[in-house]
């Protein structure tokens, strides 16, 4: 395994614009989103669990993002967030499910080619789906890129790239996360030739905003994506 501390820093600093895509059915998260510190998030969380027993399901676990490495006060708050609080326990490329990863793309298409790919996996689990419609919000988000670790100069045959083996890639984001790095560039395993981003914290994002909206077709397989464009 090759461990991050040969891996280098991007070179430059500055403000990249990346790409996301996340299931409608999970709406963002409107107390990150209004308040501007973590002073008066700590004081409407408590005011608000008084009233609303479901505010705990809403948030995600608190207990897994340091209260400082949240950006409040930034445009979509809770779209940087919400990957933090809410980890996915199976896991994913670069974390084995004790903690959480913003994925971004390159370009729009890249997200749906990532998104797309889990998407197939998981729905043809499901016994007796035979059609569906899944929508998804696209976010576009601005982040700094500086201090991130360049995984890009390892080839698609590396095992960090393995298709569908984790092992080598989630030994590195666990120390990319031990030794505090930002995140990880590299390259997009779904749609080559393109980049993705790993972010284990969201203190680099500088905002996240929805841009439209997609469909994905099941039909025993996703058998088509769409933008969806607003009638009227």
């Amino acid at each position: 395994m090759v461990e991050p501390v040969s891996l280098s820093p991007v070179a430059g600093s500055k403000i990249i614009k990346s790409y996301r895509l996340v299931n409608s059915k999970f709406p963002p998260i409107a107390l990150f989103d209004d308040v501007a510190s973590d002073e008066e998030f700590d004081a409407l969380y408590a005011l608000q669990a008084l009233t609303n027993p479901r505010l705990q399901n809403e948030v995600g676990n608190l207990n897994l993002i340091p209260r400082s490495e949240i950006p409040f006060g930034i445009t979509g708050c809770a779209y940087a967030t919400a990957p933090f609080t809410h980890v996915n326990p199976q896991g994913s490329r670069f974390a084995d499910g004790a903690f959480g990863v913003l994925y971004l793309a390159d370009s729009m298409d890249t997200a749906v080619a990532e998104v797309r790919h889990h998407q197939q996996a998981y729905w043809a689990d499901v016994r007796g789906l035979n059609y569906e419609r899944f929508v998804f919000r696209g976010l576009v988000c601005h982040f700094e890129e500086t201090g991130v670790l360049d995984a890009t100069v390892f080839p698609l045959s590396h095992a960090i790239y393995a298709p569908d083996d984790y092992t080598f890639s989630q030994a590195m984001g666990a120390s990319v996360k031990k030794r505090m790095a930002p995140g990880l560039r590299y390259h997009s395993v779904r749609s080559p030739g393109n980049t993705c981003w790993a972010l284990m914290t969201p203190r680099p994002v500088a905002s996240i905003v929805q841009s439209c909206h997609y469909e994905m077709v099941w039909n025993k397989q996703i058998t088509s994506v769409n933008k969806l464009v607003a009638s009227g």
